[in-house]
């Protein structure tokens, strides 16, 4: 009879999702684990997958990923909308490949939005993986500090000379990767570049829209963590929140072994216990009803 049942049963693979707010360092925790697992990283960060502003979007640099492969990242023409449709549609076979190499997957990035799509609504990648979930997570002020001198310094790597490029005369900024925090807060200063023949006027226009870059991109973390919050609260699987707040208000090699202790350790010892631990699905899916009356046990369910 045991022999019955483990027949009809298989072996899921493992995938670690690494999710949090805007500048946390999701993409350094991913890069440690993939180094240490043998995986490799696929991007779920909706703007990333998208060709152009690097330095806008914060895309990883190739000296940053270390020798990880990377999957969908800068992938998507700009102008182009890439659905949550398609997101799990790549994302799905993206992590089949890299299982099927022996390889760990890893899916990382902020858009929540994918993520709940992927790992929560679709039933076929529910039934092949069992997830991890990593919430990196730093207290709302002290992040709020830290992207605020994240966009100076990319004002500094010519992030304006960057928008530029994708600079829209009609100020439509809701298709593809001009829908980027940095791209429609520069569209004034831009639209009016060419009447500006004082420089102090010039100057104000600019420090106006990086203000409300540094505004808009607060907002987006606050927002970030209510649905990462919402997607706990959907999740049967339990999110590990990681606290590298430590991190953020050291500097130098303090920050780096507070890293190291409140989220580099951690998370390898909970990505150890998950990839040691066995887990089985039926190998047949279960029925559309069972699973529309699970989905909304779930989504009404209070914390």
């Amino acid at each position: 009879m045991d022999q019955l049942i483990l027949s009809r049963q298989r072996r899921k693979d493992k995938v670690v999702v690494v999710i949090g707010a805007t500048g946390t360092g999701k993409s350094r925790i991913s890069i440690d684990l993939a180094n240490r697992y043998d995986a490799e990283v696929i991007n779920s960060d909706k703007l990333q997958i998208h060709k152009g502003l690097d330095i806008v979007t914060n895309k990883v640099t190739d000296a940053e990923r270390r020798g990880v492969p990377h999957h969908l990242l800068g992938v998507a023409p700009p102008d182009e909308d890439f659905t949550v449709d398609d997101f799990v549609y790549h994302a799905s076979l993206a992590a089949d490949r890299i299982t099927r190499r022996g390889r760990l997957p890893i899916i990382v990035g902020g858009s929540n939005s994918y993520v709940k799509a992927l790992v929560n609504d679709d039933v076929e990648f529910r039934n092949k993986y069992e997830c991890c979930f990593l919430w990196v997570d730093v207290l709302m002020p002290i992040l709020h500090s830290f992207v605020s001198k994240r966009v100076d310094r990319m004002v500094d790597a010519r992030l304006v000379d960057e928008v530029k490029e994708f600079f829209n005369p009609s100020g439509d900024y809701t298709r593809g990767i001009r829908r980027a925090i940095g791209v429609p807060e520069m569209h004034e200063y831009f639209r009016t570049e060419p009447f500006h023949e004082e420089h102090e006027s010039r100057v104000k226009i600019l420090e106006e829209a990086i203000e409300q870059i540094k505004s808009n991109t607060c907002i987006l973390a606050c927002r970030q963590v209510k649905n990462i919050l919402r997607l706990e609260g959907l999740l049967e699987r339990r999110m590990h929140r990681l606290d590298a707040t430590d991190a953020f208000l050291k500097l130098g090699d303090e920050a780096d072994q507070a890293w190291e202790r409140s989220v580099a350790k951690p998370s390898t010892k909970i990505v150890d216990r998950f990839l040691s631990k066995t887990n089985t699905t039926p190998m047949f899916s279960p029925p559309v009803a069972s699973i529309f009356l699970k989905s909304n046990a779930v989504a009404t369910a209070t914390r």
